[in-house]
């Protein structure tokens, strides 16, 4: 029995368990060389979403955004930046040639002495008529004896002066001759080119020895031989080159290396034969002693001459310390005021990001849409955009700095015009512009912000 019933076909046989789950075909593998395609993001960074938490991440998901979006309009970006890049570079330029001007108009100015004053006769008046300054002849060497002995700590010395034709062998010139105590050279801040000044023994021995400046050495003396021990004849009275001195240049009044110094008392009793006076320089000790001095000169010389109550001065003062203060006062004000009319520039590409910015939000709607629904916030979209500003802004004003940084060593070089690194002005540049970026750039990423994302995504 046991043998028929495992020969029975296996229709007849006795079926599996109904618990038993039915065997499943296996599942076919794809070809080797077949991949699936990788998931496209049309959008790139757009369509990530953003991550939740503080700014700062928003921040760095904005950054790569507002990159990609920069770099896929460089020409529109490129002309976005160029009102920033003009105002930085002429912000730049125009400050370090005020600043060059002004640095080299101070220096002719310290040329004159520091911290001296210069003492003048008052002028003459007649008949309706008034002098020049000077022209009283009011000031003695008497005077200058008592301001040495009353005012303390200071250097002082008589001047008298006049123009005279000089020769030297067969040529000749026409030059101011001064006639000077030797401190007159510490106290006028004379260097010397070559020889040596006169000194005290000279003066006081009235010896006919000369001291010359660069432009009479080159008109008496041509060929560039040396003017030292050679004799020299001021109106016909022979006197001995020792000194050269070394040159100053042009600056008030004229050539300041155009004259002859010699000693004074040389000039008061063989050559000039005046007992009055052109001037009194006088130096102090420093420039806040001035004020000081001024007065107690004031005063001597008041006292001296008589003057009572309200009576004028037959005197005047002039302070160079003054007179530096006050161009060097214009010439910053010029340069501030330069730098202002620049800086307005800056203003004008603000204004042009801004309205690029605003093409942008309205060009790029339908992204801002598309964002939105995947979950960015409106605060992330006013990140990106707000980036995208300041990037265009910071990337201005690094090509700025660096075209107004060219500039300024260009100047010099082509033109000859002093120039200053402003190194203040390139920071405050740079920082504007960053600013510029700031402020004109929330209004449209507001604008960007505020967007519906229904309507956004609405919008063709």
């Amino acid at each position: 029995m046991s043998t028929a019933v495992q020969h029975l076909p296996g229709a007849l046989r006795e079926p599996p368990p109904a618990s038993s789950p039915p065997a499943s075909p296996p599942p076919a593998s794809p070809p080797p060389d077949v991949r699936p395609p990788p998931a496209r993001q049309p959008l790139g960074p757009l369509s990530k979403r953003a991550p939740r938490g503080r700014m700062g991440g928003r921040l760095m998901q904005a950054v790569p955004s507002a990159l990609e979006a920069l770099r896929a309009n460089k020409g529109r970006s490129v002309l976005t930046t160029l009102g920033i890049i003009i105002g930085v570079a002429s912000v730049i330029a125009i400050v370090a040639l005020g600043q060059g001007s002004s640095a080299q108009v101070t220096a002719r100015l310290s040329t004159l002495g520091s911290n001296v004053l210069t003492i003048q006769s008052a002028s003459t008046r007649g008949s309706g008529a008034a002098g020049g300054a000077g022209s009283a002849a009011t000031l003695k060497e008497e005077d200058a004896t008592a301001l040495i002995r009353d005012v303390p700590n200071i250097l002082l010395s008589p001047v008298v002066q006049g123009n005279s034709q000089v020769i030297a062998g067969g040529t000749n010139w026409q030059t101011r001759v001064t006639a000077v105590r030797p401190v007159y050279q510490q106290i006028q801040n004379w260097q010397m080119a070559s020889g040596a000044f006169f000194g005290e023994q000279d003066d006081a021995a009235a010896r006919n020895v000369a001291v010359l400046g660069q432009t009479v050495v080159t008109n008496l003396f041509p060929g560039g031989q040396s003017p030292l021990g050679q004799t020299i004849r001021i109106r016909n009275v022979p006197f001995t080159v020792v000194g050269v001195l070394a040159s100053k240049g042009s600056g008030f009044g004229g050539d300041q290396d155009d004259t002859i110094l010699i000693p004074f008392e040389t000039g008061q009793v063989r050559l000039f034969g005046i007992a009055a006076l052109n001037n009194i320089v006088i130096q102090a000790q420093s420039s806040e002693d001035m004020a000081t001095v001024v007065t107690q000169v004031t005063s001597t010389l008041r006292a001296r001459h008589r003057l009572q109550g309200s009576q004028a001065n037959d005197f005047s003062i002039r302070n160079n310390n003054e007179v530096v203060e006050t161009v060097s006062s214009v010439s910053q004000t010029m340069t501030y005021l330069l730098g202002g009319v620049a800086a307005i520039s800056l203003i004008v590409g603000g204004i042009g990001i801004m309205n690029i910015m605003l093409v942008s939000v309205t060009e790029r709607t339908r992204e801002i849409g598309i964002r939105m629904a995947i979950g960015a916030r409106g605060g992330d979209i006013l990140a990106q955009f707000l980036v995208e500003s300041v990037v265009l802004s910071l990337i201005g004003g690094l090509i700025g700095v660096l075209i107004g940084v060219g500039v300024t060593f260009a100047i010099p070089a082509f033109l000859g015009w002093a120039t200053v690194l402003p190194l203040g002005a390139i920071a405050l540049a740079f920082g504007f512009s960053a600013l510029v970026g700031i402020v004109f750039g929330v209004y449209p990423a507001r604008k960007a912000s505020m967007l519906d994302p229904i309507d956004a995504l609405r919008y063709q």
